[in-house]
């Protein structure tokens, strides 16, 4: 808090002030093809105010920026340079159970990530789920032989 806040706060001057925006990084993936469209690309999201950091990844198609920006703004920033442009749709794979289910499975997804749906889980009856729970170390009684 600052010398003038505080000098506000003791008088009682409220002033007009507009909520600050949250520190967020915001993920956008856009086509680039060439050193031309990445810095079309950078150059209209470095003008949006608030943008702290800016990350052009063209290998990964992937635009990140951090600081205190609206998603929706930093979206429509970037497809206003004619490029299509959709939030991040992907996560990384270590971190989905079942990464190859039929909706997340994606051809296009940098090495790595899969795209970011709701997990599909086993049925069940599944073999493998039963014989995988049949050894538990959570249910020690589950198996009589030893």
């Amino acid at each position: 808090m600052g010398a003038l806040d505080h000098l506000l706060d003791m008088f009682e001057i409220t002033p007009k002030r507009k909520k600050r925006k949250p520190m967020q990084t915001v993920e956008i993936k856009v086509k680039m093809d060439c050193d031309g469209c990445e810095r079309r690309v950078k150059n209209a999201v470095s003008s949006i105010k608030g943008a702290k950091s800016i990350d052009v990844n063209r290998k990964q198609s992937r635009v990140t920026v951090t600081g205190y920006v609206e998603p929706n703004k930093v979206l429509k920033k970037v497809k206003s340079t004619g490029k299509r442009a959709e939030f991040w749709p992907y996560v990384p794979y270590n971190l989905v159970a079942y990464p190859y289910v039929a909706q997340a499975y994606d051809k296009k997804a940098p090495s790595g990530y899969v795209k970011n749906v709701v997990q599909a889980l086993p049925s069940p009856n599944a073999t493998d789920e039963r014989l995988t729970n049949l050894f538990s170390d959570e249910n020690p009684h589950a198996c009589a032989i030893m």
